[in-house]
């Protein structure tokens, strides 16, 4: 359905990217080498002065499509300028800041681009206006490795909506930019919060696997642990029915497998397909575990994990799985947990 109250100019002017990390990192690089202009802004000083050294530049490593390209580059206490298209990268808990000083550089007849894990369309639409909030949902494998370098290492799903499902003039040229410039699968959807959601069930399977040593496609391959993977993937699907949404499948995730009446044969097979389309990836555990073991800081679990049990609370839905989840992953950030993969059978146990 064709609608004409969102914001109708969307391709003219360079693109300001905020947050130059893994996903912003990945995507920016590759609409610079289109031939886009874009904007770099990251609050990574060393990161932000590798992107804009023509010495140095932004390098994307790794097997799917290594290049080098170099950008005008900012932090967001320099970056000048307004701007129609902005790209919203940064970690989840970070939404709200970031959204309140991009601000002033969003132009009226502008939109930002959620290009997030979680619901952060919640976030940012109460403070750039819904109107001026655009969905997106992405499942490809990236990593930053430090000022100025990322890891691409895997492919994945690429889907555009706009918040209220709405076909919009903007919404296509979104999806001809990317499809053209980085993934050439890139859809648009009228159900975005079906994805997003569908995301939170397969993402808390990623946290889990954060707690413990193995990587995402041997951690989901062990068998022992099904049940786990039926519990967290049942409360966000749960959940997200409760709330009036129809969770979209991915890459081997399919929510009717985690729904209530599934069997334990039909969880299996999609734990499967996760795992298949893990197995080959060079990125082999999650960003969550690289931010727990790795870069020793937060996670995003309190802006991407809590929620759902927090709004299965108020839909009267009980979420344990989630909530032991939450709380392990609070204990690591705390280092009164160390790495293992016993976490994971002990937050199995009932």
């Amino acid at each position: 359905m064709e609608r004409t109250d969102h914001a109708a100019a969307v391709d003219r002017g360079p693109i300001l990217v905020w947050g130059a990390g893994a996903i912003g990192g990945t995507i920016g690089a590759a609409l610079v080498r289109a031939r886009h202009a874009v904007v770099f802004v990251d609050i990574e000083a060393d990161h932000v002065a590798a992107i804009a050294d023509p010495a140095r530049g932004l390098v994307i490593e790794g097997p799917v499509d290594p290049h080098r390209i170099v950008a005008p580059a900012f932090t967001p206490a320099t970056v000048k300028g307004t701007y129609r298209r902005i790209f919203l990268c940064v970690k989840a808990h970070h939404t709200e800041e970031a959204c309140r000083a991009l601000l002033p550089h969003l132009a009226g007849d502008g939109y930002v681009l959620s290009l997030q894990n979680g619901l952060c369309e919640s976030i940012i639409a109460p403070i750039v206006g819904r109107e001026r909030t655009m969905g997106c949902f992405v499942n490809f494998s990236a990593d930053w490795h430090g000022p100025g370098r990322i890891m691409y290492g895997g492919r994945g799903a690429l889907v555009l909506g706009e918040l209220d499902g709405a076909t919009t003039p903007r919404l296509a040229a979104l999806q001809t930019l990317l499809r053209d410039a980085f993934e050439p699968n890139a859809i648009v959807t009228d159900n975005i919060w079906g994805y997003l959601w569908g995301k939170l069930g397969y993402g808390a399977m990623l946290f889990a696997q954060a707690l413990g040593e193995k990587g995402i496609a041997d951690c989901l391959a062990r068998p022992e642990l099904l049940p786990l993977w039926r519990a967290l993937g049942g409360e966000a699907i749960a959940v997200a029915r409760a709330e009036g949404v129809t969770p979209l499948g991915f890459n081997g995730f399919d929510p009717a497998a985690f729904s209530p009446g599934a069997t334990e044969a039909q969880a299996a097979a999609s734990v499967a397909a996760m795992v298949a389309f893990n197995r080959p990836n060079a990125k082999t555990h999650s960003g969550v575990w690289r931010d727990l073991w790795v870069r020793r800081r937060r996670t995003e679990v309190d802006v991407q994990i809590a929620p759902i049990a927090a709004i299965g609370a108020r839909r009267g839905i009980a979420c344990p799985a989630t909530a032991r989840l939450v709380a392990m992953i609070h204990e690591c950030e705390a280092g009164t947990r160390p790495m293992s993969d016993a976490n994971l059978t002990e937050l199995m146990a009932p």
